[in-house]
Formats: structure tokens, sequence, C-alpha cells
């Protein structure tokens, strides 16, 4: 029980619980090496709690019990990163790295190029701020450029302190840091457990539980979620100099309290770096957390700045992926699937077989050139992987177990959704239908609300099908003139459900001329593109008046 007869007595002894905690919390989430017994910790927590509660003016929110404590949210606001999160690009083969390192090498004009190797967590990328110390916004990647304002929930993650080590002393005036959220396989497989014997949904993967844990719109269930953070980049720094190395980036991270992966490595050249995904590789399977390869980045921040960037990924790093996991099944059909610009993609469907976790039912065949190149048939046993641990794929046929039963499959010369003939355009074969196959309409619309593109929540596949097979829209502009009692009549839709569409697809009339020009799905135009068309026109009228010079 707290005795204490003072105001100024108990903000000292706030204060001293602070800083106590917080150094505890470091060595126990961060370094992993306590000190102090659990019952001890909850002692000293326990303490600071009463003394909160009995001056509550003491509060402030970096202080460790307002981990948890905010209101549920309607919805994560969107907020702008301090600079792009990029993504990395991926490599599987050894002499892919080689060559990246031949590239470095003849632009930089140092033959003697330093490596950092880290391993390539597979969980939930967000950026994390801190203004003079402080803790002040968590946010998830996003589209690389806006992601959504996370902080309530970040701070339910006790490897992420709210107050910088080293604060009182020498911090940056501001921080932006980039880390991985993720959940440890043991725990889980433990949360799956928990939702089964609730008669719920398990988890497909760790990957997706931390992702959905961590945009859960109550802060309190993210707080019951065992998440873990590690962090790994730079993205904006203000007040503080002296940083020109990856190295230095990750060394400056843990003395400031920020948890990094212990196994990152400086590697003197590239021959380093291929040895380390090799030694990862071997480690994979005994670690306590997912990793689907290695990140390779140029240490020196001068070489980096000379490589520079691409629109999304950066030029001196890579990703050195690990070789997708493989299954063994059968083929028991192959169907055509049309995309949106009227690509046929054959597809097989497969007997049901679980890949790291995921139940694989369905892979993709590319083209009818890949299917002739691996000659794959209807009825043979394959062997299936997703690529990147993502994608579903077939990448061998097991020929030796063919039983003469086996069926040849070729692309047919009409759509099968609208019947309208194909034409093959190089390796692809194409519906020459246009927005009047149902199909790329469905698809067209799809996009168009997609996210990236106008991000009109409650929009997605299934229902933009419903809405396409009843009649109700039978093109993009249409979902601007929907009525609320022709969406009542769908299946499933309830009048809240129909007010938040009507309201999401009011809102998206408010989205830039970049968003809104990646909307419209022109062949060859991306997220760049639009943007850098955006800022050349400045206006959709100008776009069209303008030249093909």
């Amino acid at each position: 029980m707290v005795k204490m007869a003072t105001r100024e007595q108990a903000e000292k002894r706030v204060e001293e619980l602070r800083k106590e905690i917080r150094h505890h919390n470091y060595l126990y989430y961060v370094l992993n090496k306590p000190e102090i017994s659990d019952a001890e910790y909850d002692r000293l927590m326990n303490e600071l709690k009463e003394l909160e509660d009995k001056f509550p003016e003491l509060i402030t929110p970096d202080s460790p019990t307002q981990r948890v404590g905010a209101a549920p949210a309607g919805q994560f606001e969107a907020v702008r990163h301090v600079r792009p999160m990029l993504s990395l690009d991926s490599v599987l083969e050894k002499g892919e790295v080689e060559k990246f390192d031949e590239r470095v090498k003849r632009e930089v004009g140092d033959d003697g190029i330093e490596y950092v190797a880290e391993p390539k967590l597979d969980g939930l990328s967000v950026e994390i701020i801190y203004e003079n110390g402080r803790l002040v916004r968590g946010s998830t990647r996003g589209d690389g450029i806006n992601g959504e304002n996370v902080t309530e929930n970040i701070k339910t993650i006790r490897a992420v302190p709210l107050v910088l080590r080293g604060s009182e002393i020498n911090v940056p005036s501001m921080l932006a840091v980039r880390g991985e959220v993720i959940m440890h396989i043991d725990d889980f497989e433990a949360l799956n457990k928990k939702f089964i014997e609730r008669g719920e949904q398990p988890m497909a993967n760790p990957r997706n539980a931390a992702a959905g844990s961590l945009r859960r719109l109550d802060p309190r269930e993210t707080a019951e979620r065992p998440l873990d953070i590690f962090f790994y980049e730079i993205l904006g720094i203000d007040g503080y100099d002296g940083i020109d190395t990856q190295w230095h980036v990750l060394q400056s991270l843990k003395k400031w309290g920020l948890k990094i992966n212990s196994m990152v490595k400086k590697c003197r050249d590239i021959g380093e770096a291929i040895a380390y995904h090799r030694e990862m590789a071997e480690k994979r399977d005994g670690l306590s957390y997912e990793i689907d390869g290695v990140v390779i980045k140029v240490n020196r921040f001068d070489y980096q700045e000379k490589l520079g960037v691409k629109s999304r990924s950066p030029r001196w790093a890579i990703a050195y992926k690990f070789p997708p996991r493989e299954e063994v099944t059968e083929i028991v059909d192959i169907v055509v699937q049309v995309g949106r610009t009227g690509t046929l993609t054959p597809v097989a469907l497969l007997k049901p077989v679980d890949v790291k976790g995921v139940t694989v039912s369905r892979a993709t065949l590319h083209n009818q050139d890949f299917i002739d190149q691996m000659d794959i048939r209807i009825g043979d046993t394959v062997k299936v992987a997703r690529a990147g641990d993502v994608i579903p794929e077939v990448v061998s046929v097991l020929k030796a177990k063919r039983t003469g039963r086996e069926r040849k499959f070729h692309i047919p010369d009409r759509c099968p959704v609208c019947n309208s003939n194909v034409v093959k355009e190089g390796a692809f074969y194409r519906c020459t239908g246009g927005l009047s196959c149902p199909a790329q309409l469905k698809r067209a619309i799809a996009h168009f609300a997609s996210k990236g593109a106008m991000d009109i929540e409650g929009l997605g596949g299934k229902t933009v099908d419903m809405m396409v097979d009843s009649g109700l829209i039978k093109g993009v502009s249409d979902l601007y003139f929907i009525k609320k009692e022709d969406l009542l009549k769908l299946p499933r839709f309830a009048e809240k459900s129909v007010d938040n569409l009507l309201d999401a697809i009011k809102e998206s009339k408010n989205r830039s001329l970049a968003r809104f020009i990646y909307a419209l799905g022109i062949p060859n135009v991306g997220e760049h593109v639009a943007r850098l068309l955006a800022k050349k026109f400045g206006s959709l009228e100008n776009i069209m008046k303008a030249s093909r010079e």
C-alpha cells in the first residue's frame, strides 16, 4: 500500500518508478535478460498504479501504466509516412545475388563493398515516430506512402518503448523508425488453441495473426495478443548527427532501447552475405519466429545515396529469399480464370494439401506455354509450393506416377465467361469481350474500389460479384447512382452495412487525382505512373487534351 503525504513526494516517487520499470522492460523485452522476478515487477507496477490513482494529474501518455486504455476506434485514420516505406526486389538464386554485387561495385566504383545481412522477418511492417524521446505515432505500412494510424495498438506491444533510453541525455529531437511486428510460433499455436476451444476460426499463420492482431479496433484486444517487434531502419531523424552506415543504424537503435535482431551480421563482401543466407536457411526451422529469407544491404550511406531508389524499391538492397516449401498433391482439374484486362490464366484445382500452415486447393499455372513446357496434365501428381511463401504454384510434375489416364489441357478458343473470341498475344491468351465480359467488369470494379485506388471500404470482390450478377451495376460509374433500397435486396445486406457502404462510396469522391487515374485501370499505368501523370497535368481534363508527344 502506498503511503505518501504530499504531492511532491508522490511526483518524485512516480518518476523513480517509471524509470525503474522502463529499465526492466528493456532488460526483459529487448535484451531477454531479466534481473527481477515477475512478482517484483508486478509490485513496482502496482505501486505506480496506486500513486497515479491517488494523483491522476501525474498521469502522462508515456507512463508504463498507459499502454492500454484508449477507447475502441471506429476506424483507423490514414497518415502519411515520414519517408516512403519501400519494398525490396527479391531473388532466389545465388547468381542473382552476385549480379547485384557486380552492379553495385560498378556503379559506386569500389570493389570492396561491405554489406549488412539481416533475417527477413515474415510479419507486418510499421513506422513508429518519437519526438524528444517520446512515442507519438505508430502506423502500418499501407501502400508505402500512407498507412493506418495504429498508435494505441502499437503502445500495447511490450517490446516497444514508450520512452527511448537516454532520453534525458542525448536522443534525436525526431526519430522515425521502421520495424516488423511478429508473433512467435509458440504464441501463435497457443492463440489458435484458444480460438478452437471457443469454437472460433483459427488464424492461417503467424504473419496473418500478427497483422490481424495489430489492426483490432479495440486496443484492449490487441493487448491480449502476444506480439513482438524487431527494428531495422531509420526513416527520418532530426537533431542527431553521425549515423553514416546501416551497421551504425542498428547499434544506435539498440542503444535507444529499440529491439534489433541478434543475428544481424556485418559482411566484408558478398561471399560472406551468401554464406550467411546458407547459415540462416539451416537455422530457419529452429527459430522461434518465421523468416522467409535474408535482406542484404549496402552498408555505407553515401553508396546507398549514389545507387538511389526505383519507384517501389531501393537499388542498394535485395531480399535473398529461401526456396519455397513444397508438398505433393494431385491436379483434379484445370479451369480458366479471366482477369481484369481479359488475360486468361489457367488454374489447377488440387486435392487440398497443407503448405506451411495454409490449406492449398488451387495453384496458378501462369499460361499455356508454362503448361506445355512442364507437360502438365489433368490427373497428374505434382509438387506445389507457395512462391515467396505466398502464391501457390506447381513447381514440378512427378511423371513416374502417371497411370495413362491423365488428360492434356489447352486454353479454349472462346471465353468461358462471355463466349467472346480469345486471341493470343505473346505468351498470353486474352478475351476480346472487354467490359461486356462479366469477369473483366467485376475485376475492373474491384480494382477501382481497392485500397490503393478509390479505397471504398466494404466493396470487396464478393460484394462486387453480387452486384454485377444481380444486374445492379453494369459499369464503374453505376457505383455512384446506387440506391439504398436496391442494396437492401441483396443477400446478407442489413441497413447498417448498406449505410456504411454508401458513405464509403460518397467519401471516395474526395480521392486525389493520382488515385483516380490509377483506379481507372489503364494498361501500364500503376500507382507510380499515375502520380507522375497527376503531377504533370494537374487535372483529368488536361490529360484528355494531351497529345501523344
